[in-house]
C-alpha cells in the first residue's frame, strides 16, 4: 500500500510541483493549504496533470482542530512542510505575522503529528539561513546569520527541529536549503504565479517580457562580479521537487535525519538571467541600473556536494531550461484566467 503524506502549502509554487512528483513517485497524497498565497485553480490543473483526483483539506497550518481531525481521518506516514510566509521584504514590514505563521504553525504541526504518531517530516528551509556568507560556494557547515524577519523563522525553524529531534529519537527530520527556485512544469499547466509586484528576479523578468511591467529594476552593477550584478544559484523547480521526494524516500527507508543544500553549484548574474529569458521569449526586456538594495549579497551559490552524497540527488536542467519554462508558462492557458480577489 502506497504511502500516505500530508503536503502542507502544497498548492503553492514548490509544493504543487511537488505534489506532482510525488504523485508520479507512487505516493499518495493529502494538500493542506489556506490559499492565502495559492490560486484555487491549481487543483484543477493538478486533477488534468496527474489524471487524479487531489484530496484538499483548506485550512491553515495553525488550526489545531482541523488538523487534528485530518490526522484523525487519515494515517499518514510522513509530512512535507511548505506552508509559511517567505517574503524576505514583506516579513520585515509585518514580522508578527511571519513568526505566528512560519514558527507557530510548524510548532503547532509536530504537536499533532507526535499526538498522531507521525514523526517523520521534511522541512522546506532556505539558503536566507546563511544571511551575508563568509566562505561561497556556502556549506551546509556555515553560521547562521538572521539578515531579516523570514530568515530568523527559518533558523528558529530549523533549531526546533534539531532539538526535537535530539529529545526524541523516535522524530526523523530532513532540512533541505534551497537556494533560487525558477521555472514551471514541463507541461506549462503549473507555474510561479505571484499576485502581486513579484520578490523574485525570474518573474519579474517574466512580466516584464509580458508587458505588464515596464522594466526590470537591477539593484547595483558595481559589485565585484563578472559583470558587476548580483550572482545566485538558480534551480528549476522540477529539480527541487524532485530533491524532496528523495528527501522524504531517505526518511521513510533508512530513517537517518538529514540536512543538505538544494541547489546547482552554479552562479548567474542578473544580466546573465535577462540575456536568458531574452532568448527564451524572444521579447526586449528593458531595464535600468538603481542603487543597490540594503543587505543585498554579491554572490550566494549553493555547495552542492552533500546532497549528492546523502540523497543522490543533482540538479538536471539548465538555466536556458528554466527561462524556456517559465516563458512557455506565462503564455500558457492559465494566462486567460481571471484572477481571484
Amino acid at each position: 500500500m502506497a504511502e500516505h503524506i500530508l503536503l502542507t502549502g502544497g498548492a503553492g509554487y514548490i509544493g504543487s510541483h511537488t505534489y506532482v512528483a510525488l504523485i508520479e513517485a507512487g505516493y499518495e497524497v493529502t494538500i493542506l493549504d489556506n490559499f492565502q498565497n495559492a490560486n484555487r485553480s491549481v487543483v484543477e490543473r493538478l486533477e488534468a496533470l496527474t489524471g487524479k483526483p487531489v484530496n484538499v483539506a483548506e485550512a491553515d497550518v495553525r488550526d489545531a482542530t482541523t488538523l487534528g481531525g485530518l490526522f484523525s481521518e487519515h494515517q499518514f506516514d510522513a509530512v512535507v512542510h511548505f506552508a509559511a510566509l517567505k517574503a524576505v521584504s514583506e516579513s520585515v514590514d509585518r514580522p508578527l505575522d511571519y513568526f505566528d505563521v512560519n514558527i507557530s504553525g510548524l510548532i503547532n504541526l509536530l504537536r499533532v503529528m507526535d499526538a498522531a504518531g507521525c514523526r517523520k517530516i521534511v522541512f522546506s528551509s532556505s539558503a536566507t539561513v546563511y544571511g551575508v556568507p563568509d566562505e561561497t560556494p556556502t556549506p551546509e557547515t556555515a553560521e547562521f546569520r538572521a539578515m531579516n524577519p523570514y530568515g530568523q523563522t527559518k533558523i528558529s525553524g530549523e533549531q526546533i527541529l534539531g532539538q526535537l529531534a535530539a529529545a526524541d529519537d523516535r522524530w526523523n527530520i530532513g532540512i533541505l536549503r534551497y537556494f533560487n527556485p525558477a521555472g514551471a512544469h514541463s507541461s506549462h499547466m503549473i507555474g510561479e504565479d505571484p499576485r502581486d509586484i513579484p520578490n523574485n528576479l525570474m518573474p519579474y523578468i517574466a512580466k516584464v517580457a509580458a508587458g505588464e511591467l515596464d522594466e526590470l529594476q537591477v539593484f547595483g552593477d558595481d559589485y565585484d562580479t563578472p559583470d558587476g550584478t548580483g550572482v545566485r544559484d538558480y534551480i528549476h523547480v522540477e529539480d527541487l521537487a524532485r530533491g524532496h521526494v528523495l528527501s522524504l524516500a531517505a526518511l521513510l527507508g533508512d530513517s537517518k535525519n538529514h540536512l543538505v543544500n538544494l541547489g546547482t553549484g552554479i552562479g548567474n548574474s542578473v544580466m546573465e538571467v535577462v540575456a536568458a529569458y531574452k532568448r527564451a521569449s524572444n521579447r526586449d526586456i528593458p531595464s535600468r541600473i538603481v542603487e543597490r538594495r540594503a543587505g543585498d549579497v554579491p554572490i550566494y551559490v549553493a555547495k552542492a556536494d552533500k546532497a549528492e552524497e546523502v540523497l543522490g540527488f543533482r540538479t538536471e536542467k539548465s538555466l536556458d531550461e528554466m527561462c524556456a519554462s517559465s516563458w512557455a508558462w506565462i503564455v500558457g492557458p492559465h494566462s486567460q484566467e481571471e484572477p481571484e480577489q
